[in-house]
């Protein structure tokens, strides 16, 4: 049996429909953060244990609207993959990553025996 070098057009279409529909939900959740960084940081508040409290919440929120700007960075880069039909070959080995991964983590660029691996270096 012949092995695939690259996934079907039927395919990439596939995984561009999961990864359009989880960069939405992170563009929305980032924007949503966005907001609560930028309303967070113009209420005036009065007690200092509220300040505090106000300032550890700005802090987390920011740290997760980082994440989640890196998550959509990610995203788009697989969808830049789809288009050039790149998309789903391992960076490390060339072979194609599991369909069940690419469901999971549309945005891997490793299968998770290379991931493993590079973990251990």
């Amino acid at each position: 049996m012949e092995q695939k070098n690259r996934y079907t057009d039927e395919e990439l279409q596939e995984f561009k429909e999961i990864i359009l529909e989880k960069l939405n939900k992170a563009q929305s959740e980032y924007d949503d953060l966005m907001t609560e960084i930028a309303t967070d940081h113009n209420e005036p508040t009065f007690k200092a244990l509220e300040e505090g409290a106000s300032t550890l919440g700005k802090e987390a929120a920011t740290r997760m609207a980082e994440r989640q700007a890196k998550f959509i960075q990610h995203l788009k880069a697989a969808l830049m993959r789809i288009e050039n039909k790149t998309y789903g070959i391992d960076r490390a080995t060339g072979e194609l990553i599991p369909k069940e991964r690419l469901r999971a983590v549309p945005h891997a660029t490793l299968s998770i025996d290379q991931k493993i691996a590079e973990k251990k270096r």
